[in-house]
């Protein structure tokens, strides 16, 4: 038979069974709250990250409309200096080559002078006037196509003579005179090239 003192001691030694037994269950549901947190906080995470994976998409479909947009304007820009530019100098080719006929005009009648009539008051006229259109011309960088052998980026040939005393593409006779400004031909010179 048990005395009082074996039940106590058998009632004490089952309670701390009994306390473990209550704290197991209490762990577990730390763990099983642990592990609810956890996945709540990885799904979290991984939404964010896709929120930044979609921000970063979007960034980068921004920027490259930015760069293709700075790429155009400074197309544009170019471009638009760049018709400035030759609008400007078509502007001049076209009204420089509505005077040449002029010139032309007046070294035909300079040339036509008589020395008798380069002294009189009319041919000093034609003289100074033929002056001042040439200076003009100078002023606006306009020149003079060289007219010594053929080159076809500025002359235009019409007339052709065999003659074996002179070079091959020499220029026999200059018809009318050929004029640039700079790389831009304003008119070609008409010629006569021998060979």
């Amino acid at each position: 038979m048990m005395d009082e003192k074996d039940v106590e001691t058998t009632a004490a030694e089952q309670e701390p069974v009994a306390e473990n037994d209550k704290e197991i269950p209490e762990a577990d549901s730390k763990k099983g709250n642990d592990k609810k947190k956890l996945k709540k906080v990885e799904a979290e995470l991984a939404e964010t990250q896709k929120k930044l994976e979609a921000a970063e998409a979007a960034l980068a479909e921004e920027k490259d409309k930015y760069l293709r947009m700075l790429a155009e304007y400074d197309n544009f820009r170019r471009r638009t200096a760049k018709e400035k530019e030759t609008i400007y100098g078509d502007a001049t080719a076209d009204t420089i080559k509505g005077l040449l006929p002029v010139v032309d005009t007046l070294e035909r009648a300079a040339a036509g002078l008589t020395p008798e009539d380069a002294e009189s008051p009319l041919g000093k006229g034609i003289l100074m006037i033929l002056k001042s259109a040439t200076d003009a011309l100078s002023k606006l960088g306009v020149e003079e196509v060289p007219a010594d052998t053929f080159n076809p980026d500025y002359h235009n040939a019409v007339m052709h003579v065999e003659d074996e005393s002179l070079p091959e593409g020499a220029i026999v006779a200059v018809f009318q005179k050929g004029y640039r400004k700079g790389d831009h031909i304003i008119r070609y010179a008409m010629v006569q090239v021998a060979n």
